[in-house]
């Protein structure tokens, strides 16, 4: 679970989104151009497991599975909040927040 802002902070798969009215690389977007190899023009992007570094969750102390984030995703859930920036999402107060 994750904000609107941190959105853009994720990262993006080559493959194309099978369903076209909600894809980001279609060409009926504009996310992408014809003819365009993603696997060379999105090396930015690309997760590259030996240069990234997981943080730990600043709650639980388990490892991050997910690059520039500071939650772990149980947490984040538990608490409502963003799992990159601990933004508060949603109230909790009248939920029953587990992950079991």
């Amino acid at each position: 679970m994750v904000c609107e802002k941190c959105e853009k902070k994720l990262g993006k798969v080559v493959t194309p989104d099978v369903w076209k009215s909600g894809a980001r690389n279609t060409v009926e977007g504009g996310g992408r151009k014809v003819g365009e190899n993603k696997a060379i023009s999105g090396n930015k992007s690309r997760f590259n497991p030996y240069t990234a570094k997981f943080e730990t969750c600043r709650i639980c102390r388990q490892k991050v599975h997910q690059v520039g984030s500071h939650y772990c995703q149980a947490c984040a859930y538990k608490k409502g909040i963003c799992a990159m920036c601990g933004k508060k999402l949603i109230d909790i107060k009248n939920y029953k927040q587990s992950s079991a």
